[in-house]
């Protein structure tokens, strides 16, 4: 999937090219920030105001450099669609499935979803060996069980699978927050 850090401004770009530019593969069980530098930069960083989701767009970026605690609070203080679903995400990566899926469930049906079905089909297509067939349409509970399945099975196909769905759901639901738009 295409991803271009310099769509969303320098400071963005800047601050993904501290851990691989948005390609980064965010681990299933978040273990602490991937960069001290990133956490120092976003301690004071503020997402251009033109954005759909400013502080949704700054959750995420907590989340990509797997900062939990600064991701969980600002996505639990941000009650949109886009909150809960930074919010379940976190959970997730906690692990804490349950916690997830109660997330997910206020997420409600979101804008991302008929293109991460699309794109983890693409995925899925690559990995037809580790047994899981994305849903469509998308359901995000389903992909909590395979997330959970995948720690279990730390290596395998379906862990990378895992990992590359889990980049192309940070991407699009990233480019939803960040790209100009109405406010959420």
């Amino acid at each position: 999937m295409p991803f271009d850090p310099a769509a969303y401004g320098p400071a963005v770009a800047e601050l993904l090219a501290l851990d691989a530019a948005g390609q980064r593969l965010m681990p299933l069980v978040a273990r602490g920030c991937s960069s001290k530098e990133a956490a120092r930069r976003l301690a004071d960083f503020q997402f251009p105001a033109h954005a759909r989701s400013p502080r949704g767009a700054l959750a995420g970026l907590w989340l990509y450099f797997s900062a939990f605690d600064e991701a969980h609070k600002l996505a639990q203080d941000l009650a949109t669609p886009e909150g809960s679903y930074w919010h379940a995400i976190a959970h997730r990566q906690e692990p804490d499935d349950g916690n997830a899926c109660y997330w997910f469930d206020r997420v409600g049906e979101h804008a991302i979803f008929p293109s991460l079905a699309a794109e983890a089909a693409a995925i899925a297509g690559r990995y037809r060996d580790a047994g899981w067939k994305p849903p469509v349409p998308w359901d995000p509970a389903r992909f909590v069980e395979c997330t959970a399945a995948a720690r279990r099975a730390p290596g395998s196909p379906l862990e990378w699978l895992a990992l590359e769905i889990q980049r192309a759901e940070w991407q699009l639901l990233f480019d939803f927050c960040a790209r100009p738009g109405s406010s959420s």
